[in-house]
C-alpha cells in the first residue's frame, strides 16, 4: 500500500478556488493505475469526485463537478492534483486521495491506498 498526502485544503467564500495536492509519502503514482479525489461532507458518504488513470490520463468527473474541478498529475513531481473552481458550499468536506492497481472509477472500494485527508470549507 502507498500512504499518501494531501495539502492545499483550505477556507474559502463561495466563487474561489483552491488547488490540492497528494503525494505519496513511499512509492511512485506511475506504479500505480488510477488514482482519484473522494470527498466527504459530515452526516455523509464518501463520495468520488474526479478520478485520473496514471497512464492515459484520462479523467472521470462526478456530475456535481463537471466544469468546475480538473484533476492533473505531474509524473515528475509525483503527484496529483485537483484544481477546483466557482466552489460553493456543498463542495465543503474532507477531501481524501486515493490510489488503486485497477481503474477504480469513482467507486470508494476499489481503491485500497488513502490519504488522510484535508479539509476544504466554502463559505455562502
Amino acid at each position: 500500500q502507498m500512504h499518501l498526502v494531501e495539502s492545499g485544503g483550505g477556507s474559502v467564500q463561495a466563487g474561489g478556488s483552491l488547488r490540492l495536492s497528494c503525494t505519496p509519502s513511499n512509492g511512485y503514482i506511475y506504479n500505480t493505475w488510477s488514482m482519484a479525489w473522494f470527498r466527504q461532507a459530515p452526516g455523509k458518504e464518501r463520495e468520488g469526485v474526479a478520478r485520473i488513470l496514471t497512464g492515459s490520463e484520462m479523467v472521470r468527473y462526478a456530475d456535481s463537478v463537471k466544469g468546475r474541478f480538473d484533476v492533473s498529475l505531474d509524473n515528475a513531481k509525483n503527484s496529483v492534483y485537483l484544481q477546483m473552481n466557482n466552489l460553493t458550499p456543498a463542495d465543503t468536506g474532507v477531501y481524501y486521495c486515493a490510489a488503486s492497481q485497477q481503474d477504480g472509477f469513482l467507486y470508494a472500494d476499489r481503491y485500497n491506498s488513502w490519504g488522510r485527508g484535508t479539509q476544504v470549507t466554502v463559505s455562502p
